[in-house]
């Protein structure tokens, strides 16, 4: 063991010096929604940009007489768990909801949200009713026995739930979380469906607080596989948590102080973080209310969440009383089964925190002393560096990043030739004599997947059937979605502590100047720039006691190729639009318009009393 030790200590100084070139976490952001693309379940959107996976599950829910077609799936396996895939949801949100602004400024913002959306349309099918939430559809142990392409699936898709005669607390808790968190998501650019997904975290809080119990009692199947270890307790103060922010009701303010002892809030000092284990997060988010002085008369206990919070991030950094376990190459280390997905939420939370503390102009108080925020933004930033290949092995762990990654997914549909160029039906155990033991690259590219990762000692074994460190899962990447974000967004200021969705203006006095012209380069997925959108103010006029602004924006096609699809992104809009076409969340070409050719402009304008909107690209291509 020493001599090993001595081995990678030694390798990782011989290959450091060559993986440290600068990393494009723009780039690594957009490949990462790729991945959730790669993940859904169900009918594919018309504007589905992983085109080597079709429609699957079609049937989801028929036998119990629900429609449960959709959702993700969450690894590489078949088998929708709903606790893995609400805490997905709502890491994705809080990422969107802390750095939705640098998203935008990559052109993501767009994809981030229908990754949501995809998600949330699914728990409204799976909540059909106040008191009943269907929890996983499939069974892992037939569907670990086959290897195939989720559009070939024979194995069981039985539908199980929970009810009040069969409770599960943990799993209506998190998707109650799941839906609080998207409902601020949504609740400017959509906020009909905002509601709709609010009044559904009230009654699955209800239901999880109201009917106790461990969903994997209930859902037993899922024992093998995402078993509650921490219990209930933690996704009840999470849920509560998300709720109090989506909401700012009183009733839940009240939950979260007077459970704050008896459900371990206040107890616990985590070292992890993840789908199981919520508690660093409950004390993370209630420290972020405490700073926005939203504790009220709960001060003193929301003190003690902060505690324990900082208990976690001083862990982290190495400045605790009971600190993080690394490898030898600085990776966090909890398990060699999967740990990158510990190594998302962890930094995730880091990052979060220590831009919670520099809003607040506050340091971190560890057993060693106070710690500068920076010092926890720095750990977050050299644990993706690790995982997008500043490692002892140079291998970046994020499929399709870089030139070296993982090659051999533990992944049924990237291993086994698409169905759009083999339709030909795989068999259950076909694929695993055909395509299981291949030792070739997947024929399939599982673009921005973060799989398992390496051991203890930074090693890995890029093999399909290593599926301790070569299986991806979702749950990995949401977390990693807000820190690329953070990480791309350079240096400029932030203020986590500000309301994170600023209020269309209720008066506007005669006096105020009308806001000056605005240029807005878009910044797209390409680092080519082929795309301009330019805004000014051309007209004023004062009605009712408001000043009103008409706003021309021009988007340019600066490239030598033919624009088609165009997505834009308009937030911060508070009035009508025209010259552009709604299409979900997204605006399109107007109806008389298919493309925009090389070196034209199309204009739009829209009215409303305040700054221009935000307005950035989401999708295009280019022919």
């Amino acid at each position: 063991m020493e001599k090993s030790v001595k081995l990678v200590s030694l390798f990782l100084v011989l290959c450091f010096p060559f993986a440290l070139a600068g990393h494009d976490y723009g780039q690594a952001l957009s490949k990462s929604f790729l991945f959730f693309e790669a993940q859904r379940s169900g009918y594919l959107p018309h504007n589905q940009r992983v085109t080597w996976r079709s429609n699957s599950g079609l049937k989801d829910g028929k036998a119990s007489g629900v429609d449960l077609v959709g959702g993700y799936y969450d690894a590489g396996d078949n088998v929708k768990f709903g606790l893995p895939m609400a805490f997905t949801v709502t890491m994705m949100s809080w990422s969107i909801i802390e750095y939705g602004k640098q998203m935008a400024a990559n052109g993501e913002l767009g994809h981030a949200m229908d990754a949501v959306k995809w998600g949330t349309d699914y728990f409204i099918k799976a909540h059909p009713q106040p008191y009943v939430l269907y929890g996983e559809v499939g069974d892992g142990n037939s569907d670990h026995y086959c290897w195939q392409r989720p559009e070939d699936m024979t194995t069981d898709r039985h539908a199980y739930k929970i009810d009040p005669s069969n409770p599960g607390s943990d799993l209506a808790g998190e998707t109650a979380a799941a839906m609080a968190a998207a409902s601020i998501v949504f609740r400017r650019s959509n906020p009909a469906y905002s509601a709709v997904v609010l009044r559904h975290a009230h009654q699955l809080f209800d239901f999880a607080d109201k009917y106790r119990g461990k969903y994997d009692s209930s859902i037993t199947v899922a024992q093998k596989y995402y078993r509650s270890i921490s219990g209930y307790n933690d996704e009840l103060l999470w849920a509560a948590a998300w709720l109090y922010y989506a909401t700012d009701n009183q009733y839940y303010l009240n939950y979260l102080a007077n459970n704050a002892e008896s459900m371990g809030g206040t107890g616990w000092s985590m070292t992890e973080f993840g789908w199981d284990v919520k508690y660093a997060g409950v004390q993370t988010l209630v420290s972020k209310f405490l700073m926005q002085g939203k504790a009220g008369h709960y001060a003193s206990v929301f003190e003690s969440y902060q505690e324990k919070a900082e208990s976690f991030m001083c862990s982290c950094i190495g400045k605790g009383t009971k600190n993080v376990q690394k490898t030898p190459g600085g990776l966090i280390f909890r398990q060699r089964w999967n740990n990158l997905q510990f190594v998302t939420s962890a930094s995730f939370l880091a990052t979060v925190y220590s831009d919670y503390l520099a809003s607040s102009g506050k340091y971190l108080k560890c057993a060693s002393g106070t710690v500068p925020s920076s010092q926890l933004l720095s750990f977050a930033k050299s644990q993706v560096d690790y995982i997008l290949g500043d490692n002892p092995r140079a291998t970046s762990y994020m499929v399709g990043y870089g030139n070296n990654y993982p090659r051999q997914v533990h992944h049924r549909a990237s291993s086994i030739v698409s169905y759009k160029v083999n339709p030909k039906f795989i068999a259950c155990r076909e694929g695993y004599a055909n395509w299981y033991t291949r030792k070739a690259s997947d024929p399939n590219l599982l673009t921005g997947a973060i799989v398992g990762g390496p051991d203890a000692y930074d090693n890995f074994a890029d093999e399909r059937d290593n599926y301790e460190q070569t299986e991806p899962a979702t749950y990995n990447n949401a977390p990693l979605l807000g820190i690329l974000a953070r990480l791309s967004g350079g240096h400029g200021g932030y203020n986590q502590l500000l309301p994170e969705v600023v209020p269309a203006p209720t008066h506007v006095t005669p006096q105020k100047p009308a806001p000056k012209a605005k240029t807005s380069p878009a910044t797209p997925a390409s680092s080519s720039g082929p795309i301009s959108i330019t805004q000014k103010v051309t007209t004023s006029w004062e009605a009712n006691g408001k000043t009103y602004y008409r706003y021309s924006s021009i988007v340019t096609n600066k490239s030598s190729q033919t624009l088609n699809n165009l997505k834009l992104s308009v937030s911060k809009l508070y009035g009508p639009i025209w010259g552009l076409t709604k299409s979900g969340n997204s605006y399109t070409f107007p109806s008389w318009l298919n493309s925009l050719p090389a070196g034209k402009s199309l204009e739009f304008v829209y009215i409303h009393s305040t700054s221009p909107a935000d307005v950035s690209v989401s999708g295009y291509t280019l022919a």
